[in-house]
């Protein structure tokens, strides 16, 4: 069995090499072509957390595997990780543990990567102003995946807290030097999006973070904080007015995401006025972007897919590399 570290991960596998699983993982999944049911949430109240199952199976591949993440608030008193996460992979072939990846880099990795994705395939090829809120752990992969996919000359970054976001560009501009971006902090979210041509939000807001009908004309919107039906990061005037929406998953979207859940129960939008999954347009069963002047919207909730075959990629290159640590049990 093969252990691998955030580091391990880092020497073997790019982002550019998970926008491209991630690819992957979402035509198999709008295929039919894998096994990924939801999440299973179990609430541990005795100490104020919860534990989440994710597993899928992906017969490509011959892969299987789980993630296992926790959200234990109270690990901060003891100097523990709040959100702990391993993903354990399995060989398909023989229902063997193959290797234990660090969940917490996969997760950050896998996630950024899907917005790559939808940025990739929906956004216009001349995309020169990004936008991003959030600054949180999934915030450094998010950015590197804008700029992996399009040569941005600036991207304006919004925190509630400014002082975070000027600390959290700074060291993203020297992180992110070799893609010669402008990465700088913003005061106001609203007048950074006005001439946005990428805007993307990594928030676990509970009301939207920026007007949505200030967005232009050709823009693309990616949302990606919001898991909950309680969280809603996105105006439901972008929802509402978006040319076209895509979703990771239809099924995982339509459970979770108050982003969309919201505006359906108080009428102001309906499931047939969402197109599809952005693995349906990988698969040419549905068109995406068919001019600059489209409004493009993807929501991600996360699936198990993603990390299954993101994780078995990875395992194989360490496998290429002689990377990880082997272990017997």
């Amino acid at each position: 069995m093969l252990v691998l570290t955030k580091e391990d991960i880092k020497k073997v596998f790019t982002m550019k090499d998970a926008i491209e699983a991630d690819k992957d993982a979402l035509r198999i999944y709008s295929a039919g072509k894998c096994v990924s049911p939801l999440r299973v949430n179990i609430d541990i109240p005795k100490e104020q957390g919860q534990s989440l199952f994710m597993p899928a199976y992906v017969e490509e591949f011959d892969a299987t595997g789980i993630k296992i993440v926790s959200v234990f608030p109270k690990n901060i008193e003891k100097g523990k990780p709040s959100v702990p996460a391993q993903m354990i992979l399995l060989d398909g072939t023989t229902g063997e543990v193959c290797a234990i990846l660090d969940g917490t880099y996969l997760t950050q990795l896998r996630t950024g990567a899907v917005q790559g994705a939808a940025t990739d395939i929906l956004a216009k090829k001349d995309a020169k102003i990004g936008v991003l809120f959030g600054t949180g752990g999934q915030a450094a992969t998010q950015l590197e995946a804008m700029v992996c996919v399009r040569n941005l000359e600036e991207v304006r970054v919004f925190d509630i807290n400014y002082e975070r976001a000027k600390e959290f560009a700074e060291t993203m501009q020297r992180e992110l030097a070799a893609y010669d971006t402008k990465i700088v902090a913003v005061e106001n979210g609203n007048e950074a999006v006005r001439d946005a041509d990428i805007i993307t939000c990594v928030t676990t807001s509970r009301r939207p973070v920026f007007d949505g009908t200030l967005v232009k004309k050709g823009a693309h919107v990616n949302g990606v904080g919001a898991y909950t039906p309680q969280m809603q990061e996105l105006d439901e005037n972008i929802v509402k007015n978006a040319d076209k929406v895509f979703f990771d998953t239809k099924e995982g979207v339509l459970a979770e995401a108050g982003d969309f859940l919201i505006p359906m129960e108080k009428g102001i939008v309906s499931e047939q006025d969402f197109n599809g999954e952005l693995g349906e347009v990988i698969l040419g069963q549905i068109l995406g972007r068919e001019t600059d002047e489209e409004i493009t919207l993807f929501k991600t909730v996360g699936a198990a897919v993603l990390d299954v075959v993101t994780a078995h990629q990875i395992y194989k290159k360490a496998i290429e590399n002689n990377v990880g640590n082997v272990v017997e049990i």
